[in-house]
Parts: structure tokens; sequence; C-alpha cells
């Protein structure tokens, strides 16, 4: 049999072997690190988080991220696997000690007989007597490669910002003033205390002055092709947020609501958050703190919130391009490319967003190109699972660009997270409360039986 080739060991490269290896088809992962790095990455690790280190609610029966997080345990997810041997407190959140989570994902891979690592930069579209290759090279795909995905699609690759959080030492966290706390003290089942969270409380007059200060503040200087580039909604750098209005971050990451201050009677006006970094609790997250300052901004203004006056930090945050492709339009339903079916593209390249969507698209793309490889007929995906609704909306489920006074097409296509939107809704009226967890017990039934029918028609 044919390897299938891989090209990128982010975490939808990663996950899209685990699958192919796992179903007995061999497969070779090329990864451009340590050869060639980019701006976000900082190790030559397989699956290497860039951002943060959370995937976000673990609650499968109340959070649609939860839900994609259950549907990929039960289809054998390597990165749903490793997240939960090396998960750290987080609330109800499930995040992970970057470093070992990534290690273990390398280690795994690395053991599979199935699987051969060549480290190698890939410069141009494979060869199609390659056979079968998923490209999974994310929103930071090297120059020449990009090139050579434009040119093959005649689209250009549509762009956003995506931006990163500090990370701060916790010996530097002053607790005379912060406490440990998660919101209404609902912490991760199994792990942790219930207290997950470092909190910072501002008063009224110190949030006001941290918004003017996030608005003075120097920023990082785009270059002029990169100015008319736009933001993904759920990763804003807190200057834009502040820009935005100056209750918008009191309502959002800084909301103060479920917590209380041990140190004061007087609740906080707003409270900035910090989540574990590492299994050894010495580095911490600024939750939702991604930032386009300048680094000798971000250390001046950080250090007025109090708790981190003196704040020591590991890593301070950044911000970078990202890229993805016009799935709608050059993609089919089992992720492969329109006018070249022997390549097939998996990971934030097709418009989702996040580590687990991403990871997502790797687990599928990996199951499509294993059943095609073996010759067998995959059937098709249940949308009204997660994974479903997930790749039906990236590569059928999007509303076309509309007609506008010039007669043509605004094109509105953008990074897309897992939301109960994406998944058709009850055909029978029910109680608010009750709306999510029936979709997800529906999802849950809808995945078993399509993994018992794929693994009849293997059998046969």
């Amino acid at each position: 049999m044919k390897p299938v080739h891989v090209i990128g060991g982010g975490l939808a490269g990663s996950e899209a072997c685990w699958q192919l290896a796992n179903a007995g088809v061999p497969v070779v992962l090329h990864e451009m690190r340590p050869l060639t790095s980019t701006d976000a990455h900082e190790t030559d690790q397989l699956a290497e988080l860039v951002c943060s280190n959370s995937f976000r609610s673990d609650d499968f029966m109340h959070n649609a991220v939860g839900l994609l997080h259950e549907e990929m345990r039960r289809c054998n997810s390597l990165i749903m696997r490793m997240a939960g041997d090396h998960r750290v407190p987080a609330g109800g959140a499930l995040a992970v000690d970057r470093v070992a989570f990534s290690q273990g994902v390398q280690d795994a891979l690395l053991s599979h007989p199935n699987v051969t690592l060549e480290r190698e930069l890939i410069e141009s579209l494979p060869p199609e007597d390659w056979g079968s290759v998923i490209i999974a090279t994310g929103p930071l795909t090297h120059g020449p490669l990009a090139e050579a995905i434009r040119a093959e699609t005649g689209e250009d690759s549509l762009a956003f910002y995506d931006a990163i959080a500090p990370i701060v030492y916790q010996d530097s966290i002053d607790f005379s003033k912060a406490w440990m706390q998660s919101r209404w003290d609902k912490g991760a089942e199994g792990i942790g205390d219930g207290a997950d969270y470092v909190n910072c409380p501002l008063s009224e007059e110190q949030y006001n002055a941290f918004i003017q200060g996030l608005l003075d503040a120097d920023k990082t200087a785009f270059k002029e092709w990169e100015k008319d580039t736009p933001y993904f909604e759920a990763c804003l750098p807190i200057e834009v947020m502040a820009e935005r209005g100056p209750m918008t971050l009191a309502f959002g990451p800084m909301k103060p609501v479920g917590l209380t201050n041990p140190h004061q009677e007087e609740k906080p006006y707003a409270v900035v958050q910090l989540r574990q970094d590492n299994k050894l609790g010495t580095l911490y997250n600024m939750v939702g703190f991604q930032t386009k300052m300048t680094h000798g901004a971000q250390t001046e203004l950080l250090r007025t919130i109090p708790g981190l006056e003196n704040a020591r930090f590991a890593r301070l945050g950044g911000i970078h391009r990202n890229t993805f492709i016009n799935s709608p339009q050059l993609l089919d339903d089992q992720l492969r490319l329109n006018s070249q079916p022997y390549l097939r593209f998996a990971g934030q390249m097709t418009g989702v967003e996040g580590y687990v969507e991403s990871a997502a698209m790797g687990l599928l793309a990996g199951r499509f190109a294993a059943a095609e490889a073996k010759g067998e007929e995959l059937p098709a995906l249940p949308n009204t699972t997660a994974l479903g609704g997930l790749v039906a909306h990236i590569t059928t489920g999007h509303i076309e660009g509309r007609e506008i006074e010039s007669g043509t097409k605004a094109e509105t296509f953008q990074p897309m997270n897992i939301n109960y939107g994406l998944l058709p809704p009850l055909n029978h009226r029910m109680k608010k409360r009750d709306r999510k967890p029936a979709m997800s017990q529906r999802a849950l039934d809808a995945l078993a039986a399509w993994l018992d029918d794929h693994s009849a028609k293997t059998a046969t």
C-alpha cells in the first residue's frame, strides 16, 4: 500500500497521521521545523501550542466545543488523549501543560510502526505520483508553498490576524492582592480544587486608567499590505476591544461576576484572570489578554494591574498573520481540492478556528484518506454531530457571497469556531435549558451509529 503523505506537524497534521496509522495505512509526515521556523513557534516539537494552552470548555452536554472534545475522544483522537494525560487545573475548561502535551503527541507518533517523520521543507505542491496528500501546514504556511496553493486554486487566500497572550511566572504574583478561585467555584471534575484561576481585582478607577493605558500604548506596526487584514472576532487583542467602548472588557474577559475577593469586602469592578499554563504550576497565562502592544508597552501597562506590579513574564503577547482558503468554493465534502482531488486540506487552512476545530479537521481528513487508501466507502458524517456540522459548514453550508450594487459579489467566508448553530435545530419544542443537552445527546447517538456503520462496512 502506498503511504499517505501529510505535510505539517501541527495539531491537524499530527491527528491525521494518527488516524491513518491506526487504520493500518502507512504515513509519511513532512515537518519543516527545525530547518525553518515561524514567527509563532519556539520549538521543533510536533503539535506545539503557539497561543493559549486551553482547549476551552470540556462540558460536552452544555457546550459545543465540549461536545467536539467528546466526539473526538470516541473517534480515538490522539490530541484529545494527550490533552487528558497532561491536563492542568482550569475550572471547567480543558487546559494542558503545553510542553508535556507536545512531547506526548510526538512520542506517540514516532513510536508507531506506520509513521515515518521527514524533517524537510516542502516548497511546492507535491506531484500527483505521490498519491494521497494531506496539506495541514496551518495559518503560517511557508511562503513558496502558500504561493503554489494560490496558483493552483486561482483564489487569493483570505487572511486575518491572530494574537497570543502573555505568560507570567507564578512566583512573581502578589497574593496579598490576588487570590485563587474559579467563577462560582466551578472547577474541573477530578482535577484541581475548584480554585483554578489567579484573580487580580481592579477598582473602577484602576479599570478606567487601564483602559486609557491600552488606548494610549504603543502598538505593533503593520506592513502596508497588511493594514486591511481583519481580526478574528473570537481572538481580538485587548486594545481592539477597548477601542470598541470603555466597558467592552468589563463585560468580556475582565468581567468580575462569580468571584469574591477574600482580601476586601468591596466587590471588584473588574478582574484579570490567569490560568495555569504548565503542570508544575510555575507559569500562568493571562486569560483573554491577546495583544498587539509592543513588548515595552506590555510590561509597563500590565504591571499596573493589582497583584502584577512585580510580574515577570515568561512570554509577552504578540500578533501574527493567519491565512485560510475559501473552502466552500475549493473543497468537496471529503476535504479534497476540487481541481486536484489527490490533495486534501486540514486544520486552520480550511477556515476553522481554534485548536480543537483544527485537530478535528485533521481527524476527518485522516479518516477520509484512510478509507480511500483501503478502497472502503466511508459513510457520510451526520450533520447532527459537531464533527459533521463543522465540516458541512466549511464545505457546503456557508452562504456564498451576496450581490452588491456594482454587480460583484462580497465574499463573507470567515474562520468559524464550533457552535450549536452549525447543527440542525431540534424538531420538537422544549425548555431552553434542555436544548443543548438534547442536541449533545442526539449528536453522540448519531456518532455512535456512524462509527458502527463504518466498522460494519469495514468488516464486510
